[in-house]
């Protein structure tokens, strides 16, 4: 049996179609493709429907998938204990991170001076992407990870906060988020065209909002022009608090907590440089849940405990 046909009828599977497996393995698309015909062709089965949305196992694939997959990603690990020193972490490692996440472009620049081998593809979405029908190695993402398709390590949790700039909060001069509806709010949200909402202790606020992004260095800037009363990320408020051109609003009330997690796929065995960034992550996120707390005066952000 070809075993490099086998890995790369392994690696279309685990990326979703052949374009990706072709980009990942760094082969011709049109040579893969011969490649996996063949090795069906050997084998007297079909492997896989080929459609415009990806590959799809047979279910004689599955059978094949389930017993070669690890075995192969076995060989490749053992491949990657061979190397030695550096030599180990060189190559491409595709991650997804939230837009406007600022602290984390200094995690990658700083990941990389570490491993100045590895080649980051960082790609930015505000929706949870589809890490194996768009090539992702490893995903940042907010909130509860409910797909037990994915492996989830959570690194922090924070809380948004309230902000106006001090001459638009002297102005409007609001005691209750009561009061809030009177005001011009702006908020983000992934789908503009839906109700927008923040909630605020027990109080959830639904009207008043006058401006809709999903963008947070928009609603930022905004604030500190004074044209609106935002909630920001605390690693983007932390700084324009502590020099006074943003202010906190009822920092007594706290909004829901946010999740982050780095995300990868229970199917695939991570490899080193997989492992080098989730550790790395892990290692550096101290630093995150620092900037958090100090913009969130009246919550916190913490790591959660080690297992």
């Amino acid at each position: 049996m070809d075993l490099n046909a086998t890995r790369m009828f392994v690696t279309a599977v685990q990326s979703g179609s052949l374009s990706a497996a072709a980009l990942r393995l760094n082969v011709p698309l049109p040579t893969l493709s011969r490649r996996i015909r063949r090795l069906e062709r050997d084998l007297r089965v079909q492997l896989i429907e080929r459609g415009t949305r990806g590959v799809t196992l047979t279910r004689a694939g599955m059978q094949f998938y389930e017993t070669t997959g690890f075995g192969i990603d076995a060989l490749l690990k053992a491949e990657d204990v061979l190397r030695s020193g550096q030599a180990q972490y060189a190559g491409v490692l595709r991650v997804s991170l939230p837009p406007s996440f600022e602290p984390w472009w200094d995690m990658l620049g700083a990941f990389q001076e570490r491993y100045p081998h590895i080649k980051v593809c960082a790609m930015t979405s505000e929706r949870n992407v589809d890490l194996r029908h768009e090539g992702i190695d490893v995903a940042l993402q907010l909130g509860r990870i409910i797909d037990d398709r994915m492996v989830a390590r959570r690194l922090v949790s924070y809380r948004h906060v309230l902000v106006a700039s001090p001459s638009l909060a002297e102005r409007l001069n609001v005691r209750s988020p009561d009061e809030l509806p009177t005001c011009p709010c702006a908020v983000w949200s992934s789908h503009p065209a839906d109700e927008s909402s923040w909630r605020i202790g027990d109080k959830v606020l639904r009207d008043g909002v006058r401006f809709v992004t999903n963008d947070y260095l928009h609603l930022r800037i905004r604030a500190l022009r004074g044209e609106v009363v935002t909630e920001l990320p605390p690693f983007l408020a932390a700084e324009p608090i502590r020099n006074g051109t943003l202010r906190v609003l009822f920092p007594e009330l706290a909004m829901p907590l946010q999740y982050i997690s780095l995300v990868y796929p229970s199917h695939r065995h991570p490899s080193s440089l997989v492992r080098a960034y989730l550790d790395y992550c892990e290692e550096h996120v101290a630093s995150f849940a620092t900037l958090a707390s100090q913009g969130a005066p009246a919550s916190t952000a913490s790591r959660p405990p080690r297992a």
